[in-house]
């Protein structure tokens, strides 16, 4: 019988992005119309934003432990948070925490390992380009990583909080992303790390001019490997 799957969302699109993933490929490994139970607690991404700005990560951590001592109580048998920010405070949460939980970096991470890539780029928000998440995960393993320019940073941070994680995805955004990849592809990166949960829905394979590293979509994969082991 497959496991529980407790997912706690920060953000909508990228929360219900997993939640999608989970549900249309869980058919892939247990037949027509099956996925694993899903169950999703998601405190609004306002009271995340307080402890984020001002890097209060504690703050952070008891928002995300709420939610999994909620989805304890529901019969949730892991979790898996499809945020890239709120795991600087991963540790002080796994922790606490009355469920195991799967490290987004480290699934991305692995991921980039089996695919073979050497250095990649990593774009998120700005406190995901500028934290020790994926430099930590990465480096662990052997594996360079690049962010882009501080102007660059902060444009993309922009683009997160005023259009992806309300559902606005624009061709004029699309392009900036885009040459931002291009720009770290000339500094010798072999891929990019999708490290905002909103960036997929925006940039795909075809737009970029690096192989993607889709941390969403990594991370609901890495949840029905575990649901269904």
């Amino acid at each position: 019988m497959a496991e529980h799957i407790g997912i706690v969302g920060v953000s909508a699109e990228g929360a219900a992005l997993c939640y999608r993933t989970i549900c249309t490929d869980g058919a892939e490994l247990m037949g027509r119309h099956a996925h694993p139970e899903v169950s999703m607690h998601t405190h609004p991404l306002s009271e995340y934003m307080r402890g984020i700005e001002t890097g209060d990560w504690e703050d952070v951590g008891r928002l995300m432990l709420s939610s999994a001592q909620k989805l304890a109580g529901i019969g949730a048998d892991f979790i898996a948070c499809p945020d890239n920010t709120v795991h600087q405070s991963f540790d002080w949460v796994a922790e606490r925490s009355p469920l195991p939980w799967l490290h987004i970096a480290e699934e991305v991470a692995s991921d980039a390992e089996q695919r073979g890539f050497k250095r990649v780029g990593v774009l998120g928000t700005r406190y995901l380009m500028e934290g020790p998440v994926y430099a930590m995960k990465l480096s662990a393993i052997g594996i360079e990583h690049e962010t882009p320019e501080q102007l660059e940073r902060g444009r993309i941070n922009q683009i997160i909080f005023d259009e992806l994680v309300y559902g606005r995805f624009t061709e004029s955004s699309r392009d900036y992303f885009s040459g931002v990849i291009r720009r770290l592809k000339d500094k010798g990166c072999d891929a990019v790390v999708l490290g905002c949960t909103e960036i997929p829905l925006l940039i795909g394979e075809g737009d970029s001019p690096l192989p993607t590293l889709d941390s969403t979509r990594i991370l609901a994969r890495a949840a029905l490997r575990r649901a269904t082991r």
